[in-house]
């Protein structure tokens, strides 16, 4: 039984129901429909914790998926599964994914650049100050990316490629 059958809630439910009307109304194929009703799943079963039901709708919707924004959204939501498990490394490969079918995900450049900076920190308490410049600075990449797509809306971000002096003036325009 769909997980989208299965909620519990008055809001879940009632969300469903609005949500399978949307999506029988809308002119799009039985395809993009069907993709559609699994990545629904998947972000339902995500927001529950159960990250391997989560994962296995996503893997459906990609199959059916069409849509470069959808396959990328999809992917982006993989990929935070990923990084909320600790696999790190296939989350930046997800992330990566994602970005290849959708470059406008701020978000994804944001939580690669949280991965870097982590593994900068490693290195650093480990003594390896080289590999620890050498995270920090893709990390600096991947968020000036992310402030560039949405600036003013990673002040943190902004503060601390401001602070670490890897700012490129050119960051904010």
């Amino acid at each position: 039984m769909p997980r989208s059958n299965r909620n519990d809630n008055f809001i879940d439910k009632s969300f469903t129901v609005m949500a399978d009307l949307i999506v029988k109304l809308l002119p799009i194929n039985a395809r993009s429909k069907e993709a559609y009703v699994y990545y629904r799943d998947g972000l339902s079963a995500q927001n529950d914790g159960d990250y391997a039901e989560a994962l296995e709708n996503y893997d459906e919707a990609l199959k059916l998926e069409d849509n470069p924004t959808d396959r990328g959204e999809t992917l982006k939501n993989m990929a935070i599964i990923y990084m909320s498990n600790g696999e790190e490394q296939r989350a930046i490969e997800t992330y990566r994914r994602a970005l290849d079918e959708n470059s406008n995900q701020p978000s994804c450049l944001k939580n690669m650049g949280l991965i870097f900076e982590k593994w900068g920190r490693i290195a650093e308490e480990d003594g390896r100050q080289d590999d620890a410049d050498r995270w920090f600075d893709q990390a600096a990449e991947a968020w000036t990316q992310a402030v560039r797509l949405n600036p003013g809306g990673y002040l943190d971000i902004e503060n601390w490629l401001k602070s670490t002096g890897r700012s490129n003036v050119d960051v904010y325009f």
